[in-house]
């Protein structure tokens, strides 16, 4: 599920744009963009007439042009809005018009930066005045700009490095209202398919933000990390720095390496290890930690090439997992692979993917996608992801359970965000076009389980 973690570092110093801080002032642009959007009805209306065509009032709502005008409002506001257009995009491209979709697809990495007055007035409220003076250099240009904030380089008087993750001011008071107000405003745009029953996505998005707009919570689950993968050298994570962090900045060391996707002109036996090391490290989140960082963004992964480590950022989306739960997926998945479709059956009940009244062959849909999801972990030996079609078969299978009126049943929250993790970790080996041999991950992680504390999480 797309977020913070979603870097998009500013072109140019007039790329930067206040965010606008009070509810007032958010839903005035939000009222221009409803503005923007009857006025583009009008005039693709009169265009139509012009050419003798008499168009239907979804063709005149559903135009490049509105989806350009919710894009661009939604990348002015950032926080909550931003972050609904965001997951409409990822959640529903398949549903909305190719045009749409990719339109609305630039809210993941198209946030405008604060201008430097504004960061320095968050830093005043959560720092102090003065606090200046702990710093040799502060960069007022961020090194990254997305949806709930924006890092900044800085280098403080005692030698410390630090990539300071600074929030953009009203986004914790707007989470609610945001989120409302877009959804409603996507209705009435025509911009959200009507079959659409978005009600627990929206829940789950306001539940996320809020988690993921605590930095003092993402803080927590950063130095966790730190603990969990001590006895693991392959993973670097940035180190945190407590005395610089609060509720609205995150304090880190800096870390280096090069984004995830350039290894795409590396070596195989270095994208086979690098997709290997992912995919086993969401075998123990899920299995041995209970505890998942759910953001699947290639933005979260680099890779130092000096020491070969896969270096983890961004922990805003961390989401502990009941024993219960784990154990379920640990079924399904055992089920999948020994072709039990009655293990399946009850895995998939308990996890809440449907209930004792949801007709059986709407059951056998959803056990032959859960088959198909965990294709890769059936097959022996190293599986081809350059070579993979399971995405746009499971694809078209969801969109065709989707579009199916008799059942429209979301899994919960958890499952979804697992799902999106899985299915964000198949993108890149394809993008990487890796070969990674799931099975003997998941035969390793599937047998008894060997769980961490969980006080902690």
């Amino acid at each position: 599920m797309p977020d913070d973690s979603t870097p998009a570092p500013p072109k140019s110093p007039a790329s930067t744009l206040a965010v606008p801080g009070g509810r007032g002032a958010r839903l005035a642009r939000l009222g221009w963009m409803a503005t923007g959007i009857a006025g583009g009805m009008v005039a693709e209306g009169a265009r139509q007439l012009a050419q003798g065509n008499r168009p239907k009032l979804s063709d005149l709502l559903l135009t490049p042009g509105n989806a350009r005008r919710v894009a661009d409002q939604l990348a002015k506001l950032r926080g909550a809005a931003m972050k609904v257009g965001q997951l409409v995009s990822m959640e529903s491209g398949d549903l909305l018009p190719p045009a749409l979709a990719e339109i609305l697809g630039r809210l993941r990495s198209d946030a405008r930066a604060m201008p430097k007055a504004q960061v320095k007035g968050v830093l005043d409220a959560q720092w102090g005045k003065g606090w200046e003076k702990r710093f040799t250099h502060f960069s007022y240009t961020p090194m990254a700009a997305a949806s709930i904030g924006q890092v900044h380089r800085a280098q403080t008087k005692d030698g410390r490095d630090l990539a300071i993750k600074i929030q953009y001011p009203g986004v914790v008071e707007s989470i609610d209202s945001d989120v409302d107000n877009v959804a409603a405003l996507f209705r009435m745009s025509g911009l959200m398919p009507k079959e659409m029953d978005i009600k627990p996505l929206l829940r789950d998005a306001k539940r996320q933000l809020h988690d993921e707009a605590d930095y003092l919570r993402e803080a927590g689950y950063l130095s966790r990390y730190g603990e969990l993968l001590a006895d693991a050298p392959d993973y670097a994570l940035p180190q945190l720095h407590a005395d610089l962090t609060t509720a609205r900045v995150l304090a880190m060391s800096v870390v280096g390496g090069v984004p995830i996707e350039t290894l795409a002109d590396a070596p195989q036996d270095e994208r086979d290890r690098v997709m290997t090391l992912l995919f086993a490290l969401l075998l123990r989140e899920l299995f041995e930690f209970r505890l998942v960082q759910t953001d699947p963004n290639f933005a979260n992964y680099r890779f130092d090439t000096d020491t070969r480590q896969l270096i983890l950022l961004d922990f805003g989306a961390t989401r502990p997992y009941k024993a219960s739960m784990a154990n379920e997926f640990r079924r399904l998945m055992k089920g999948a692979m020994a072709g039990d479709r009655a293990m399946m059956d009850t895995a998939a009940m308990a996890i809440g993917y449907y209930d004792a009244t949801t007709q059986d062959h709407h059951r056998q849909t959803i056990l032959d996608m859960g088959e198909l999801a965990i294709e890769p972990f059936t097959l022996e030996g190293p599986y081809d992801f350059g070579t993979s079609d399971v995405l746009p078969r499971l694809r078209a299978r969801g969109i065709e359970l989707g579009l199916d009126r008799d059942f429209w049943q979301l899994p919960p929250s958890d499952a979804m965000l697992l799902q999106r993790k899985f299915g964000g970790l198949y993108l890149l080996a394809i993008r990487l076009k890796a070969r990674v041999d799931l099975q003997k991950l998941a035969q390793t992680r599937l047998r008894a389980p060997h769980l961490v504390p969980a006080q902690r999480q």
